[in-house]
């Protein structure tokens, strides 16, 4: 298989913003304790969070943290997280039937996030509480002082406001599973009403709404208008989540997963822009994709409710070399609309179908999915370019036929390396020819690979061994190319001058 692929450094989607290698924790499973946090822990800081999770967490680049839901987030009452530990209430969680001991709330999380130098992006509760309670959460983290709310912060021991800059209008308030579900319209009047409250508090703040869980939901376009037609003025992005799995033995297609992610992105991207037209409006809302991952749902589904415990494990799935070049797909996928998505983040971080796993007193290791992240978050420096892909394509019983190989590409313009990123779908090497149109000559520095070269599922001994693996390149017919051999179902990173 020949492929061809054109890298123009002339046209390009815009700046790649750092917030699109976010992450995620919600108050699930073991995300939290055991996870982030574990007092008890040899590496554990005098904070109680664990010091090889966040060694980890720097590793893998993550610049944004979403908390502290996820549907969590639609039963939580926030003031139980604060204050003095000991009187802290146990309450019973309805979303994923755990007991929360709130003993990690806002101040440890966001005292947490500013130690690890991470954005935080903070979720209210539009499902169970409503506007008073987001503005009164606002007022605790980003006042300075003077009222109630940070005044009390200040009893609590931090003096600074937080000044968290992200704010998530609820969560998934499109899905009947959600705990306080809303039709699109009164959910819309509710997110415009919070918003409004919460920008009169600190009208710094960015706000996102809620978009459609997924596409398939089968109120999907229609409910993005009617958000955006009640809350357009006050908030600034809408959220897009999305979850891949191989069905049924059928890797071809769910390794063109970013085929699907694409399609959804456009759809996404489009309706805002016909609500836009519609309201003669030069307003630009971003997309905040906060929720992507490979994610088994299917097994989840199949294992019914959990029992009721505090902090037990609730889906952690081991990964494959198969979901980490699927992982990588996404990624490509992600940088090839950084013009319209902003914001991203992998759910979760850390043992909830996470890149870190843990064990409780003992190591932190990383998942195969670890690696494609941590490769992207380390190379996407400046401008998302503009690829031509000449390539076979392949049929796929879920999507169709698409291109046997996807690419990327990010120059930055301070060191001027060009980074591509490339996705071997098909089952057979794919000789690669890759030109530059720019300035100066391409000459490559160096070609790294991940292959799914394993039919069944890894374990964590597996997950150890794997990682990149060297990738010869060599300069093509003239100085503006280099070519590379990539093996079949496998990604690709690139770097080049």
């Amino acid at each position: 298989m020949t492929v061809k692929i054109l890298i123009d450094s002339e046209h390009h989607r815009g700046e790649v913003d750092p917030r699109l290698f976010g992450s995620f924790v919600e108050h699930m499973g073991r995300c939290v304790y055991t996870g982030i946090y574990e007092p008890d822990h040899p590496s554990a800081d005098p904070h109680g969070f664990r010091g090889d999770v966040g060694a980890l967490v720097r590793e893998l680049g993550t610049t944004l943290v979403r908390y502290p839901g996820g549907n969590f987030v639609s039963g939580y009452r926030w003031e139980d997280g604060i204050g003095p530990r000991a009187d802290r209430p146990r309450r019973l969680d309805l979303a994923w039937r755990g007991i929360e001991t709130n003993q990690v709330g806002t101040d440890e999380f966001l005292g947490w996030a500013e130690r690890a130098a991470v954005t935080p992006m903070m979720a209210v509760n539009l499902g169970t509480r409503g506007i008073q309670a987001a503005a009164d959460l606002v007022e605790y983290c980003n006042l300075p002082g003077g009222t109630h709310w940070s005044d009390l912060r200040h009893r609590h021991g931090r003096e600074e406001p937080y000044g968290v800059p992200l704010w998530c209008l609820g969560n998934e308030m499109d899905g009947p599973w959600q705990t306080g579900h809303l039709t699109a319209e009164r959910y819309g009047e509710l997110a415009a009403q919070a918003g409004r409250a919460m920008k009169l508090v600190d009208p710094s703040i960015e706000l996102v709404a809620c978009g459609s869980s997924s596409h398939t939901m089968p109120t999907f376009g229609y409910w993005e208008t009617e958000v955006l037609e009640r809350a357009w003025d006050v908030v600034d992005h809408i959220s897009m989540h999305a979850y891949y799995e191989e069905h049924d033995g059928d890797r071809r297609s769910f390794l063109a997963s970013g085929v699907d992610m694409d399609q959804f992105i456009r759809g996404v991207a489009a309706t805002v822009d016909a609500v836009a037209a519609r309201k003669h409006s030069g307003k630009r809302i971003g997309i905040s994709f906060d929720e992507w991952n490979v994610w088994y749902q299917s097994r989840f589904e199949a294992a019914g409710l959990p029992d009721i415990d505090v902090a037990g494990p609730r889906i952690e799935d081991t990964y494959s070399a198969l979901d980490a070049v699927v992982v990588g797909d996404l990624l490509i996928s992600l940088l090839n609309h950084a013009d319209r998505v902003r914001i991203a983040c992998l759910a979760q971080l850390v043992n909830v179908i996470a890149p870190i796993r843990t064990d409780p007193g003992g190591a932190a290791w990383r998942q195969t999915t670890f690696h494609p992240v941590a490769a992207v978050a380390a190379t996407a420096r400046g401008h998302s370019l503009v690829t031509r892909v000449t390539a076979p394509e392949l049929y796929t019983r879920r999507y169709g036929d698409v291109p046997a190989v996807a690419a990327a590409a990010v120059a930055d313009p301070a060191t001027g390396r060009v980074t591509a990123y490339l996705t071997n779908r098909g089952d057979e090497p794919a000789t690669v020819e890759v030109r530059y149109r720019g300035p100066g000559t391409l000459s490559a520095e160096s070609g790294r690979v991940l292959v799914a070269d394993q039919k069944g599922p890894r374990d964590r001994e597996a997950a150890a061994g794997f990682g990149f693996t060297t990738l010869p390149v060599s300069a093509g017919t003239d100085p503006h190319t280099v070519t590379t051999t990539l093996p079949p179902e496998s990604w690709t990173v690139l770097a080049a001058r």
